[in-house]
């Protein structure tokens, strides 16, 4: 935390937001527990099964600035590291399917690969591998909803846990090795700070909870 941003290492579990039945979520819980911080809005969002890195901006100028930084793809670089099915071919690829979000009759929010979506391009790479598992390394350089866990599954790796995209008989296995949650974790965050103009490299490790599925696997 400076006088500009806070950058924290989400949960699973915690929405980053209230609202869709939820009282809270971090922002509303920050502006609780921190009042003295005044300002305080998120730069950027993670699904709420996601753990990770996640920016929130201490002043409108630097919301401004990283959400810019965001929009063109310059100065960000997210990347997120995911337990899934199957073995990749080639030690990593690049996945450009656009991507489309729909409302079904519950009103939750389903994204699919469509022509008529919106553009969106994921990159991913081995950086482990088990007899039919693999822990990928995934970078996004765009920002769709669920695009991570929907390209996973596009290309026949949907990641372990994802009880919306993903293999239920893959997903059965792992819970036998002890996941109770979405294997997907927001690892590493590079920015320029929209104030100082410094680069940061934030990283946040692996949680526990997963690692312990690693060390079983």
């Amino acid at each position: 935390q400076d006088d500009h941003l806070l950058v924290v290492n989400k949960p699973a579990g915690l929405a980053v937001h209230g609202g869709s039945g939820l009282e809270f979520g971090l922002v509303e819980a920050l502006r609780q527990l921190r009042p003295e911080l005044g300002y305080v809005e998120l730069a950027h969002r993670l699904d709420r099964e996601t753990s990770g890195c996640l920016m929130l901006a201490l002043d409108r100028p630097t919301l401004v600035g990283l959400q810019s930084q965001l929009v063109a793809r310059e100065g960000v670089r997210k990347h997120y590291l995911a337990l899934v099915s199957g073995l990749l071919t080639e030690p990593s690829v690049v996945v450009e399917a656009p991507l489309l979000t729909t409302r079904g009759e519950d009103a939750k929010r389903r994204v699919m690969v469509a022509p008529d979506g919106q553009s969106a391009r994921t990159g991913f790479a081995v950086r482990r591998s088990w007899q039919d598992e693999a822990l990928l390394e995934i970078e996004l350089f765009t920002g769709r909803t669920h695009q991570a866990r929907v390209h996973a599954a596009h290309i026949g790796h949907p990641i372990a846990g994802d009880r919306m995209y993903g293999d239920s008989a893959f997903n059965r296995k792992l819970r036998r090795l002890g996941l109770g949650r979405l294997f997907l974790h927001a690892e590493r965050l590079r920015i320029i700070h929209p104030v100082t103009r410094v680069r940061h490299d934030f990283h946040a490790p692996l949680p526990e909870t997963l690692m312990s599925v690693l060390d079983r696997l």
